[in-house]
């Protein structure tokens, strides 16, 4: 008889346990969701703060443009001057 008490105590002893370990199961998943959303919201923040980076790095490096394309203008004008008076002849 005193082996059945015994069992019938540790069986209600074990009862609160388990609720607790149930409970307390809860309480880990919702922490492990938490820890994973900030770890996920680290790793998105140093991703981008890297892609800035390189952003800057890409606007710092010079630019190499050709000169650009100027005509010149040559003109084809001769002037005489005859007398005291100048004359432009242009083509």
């Amino acid at each position: 008889m005193s082996a059945m008490l015994a069992s019938a105590m540790l069986a209600g002893a074990c009862l609160p346990a388990s609720a607790q370990a149930l409970n307390s199961t809860g309480n880990d998943v919702l922490i492990r969701q938490n820890d994973l959303q900030i770890l996920e919201n680290r790793v998105q923040r140093q991703q981008y703060q890297q892609q800035q980076q390189r952003y800057r790095a890409q606007d710092r490096q010079p630019v190499r443009q050709p000169p650009p394309v100027v005509q010149q203008f040559r003109p084809s004008c001769q002037t005489q001057i005859i007398g005291t008076t100048a004359v432009s002849n242009c083509r």
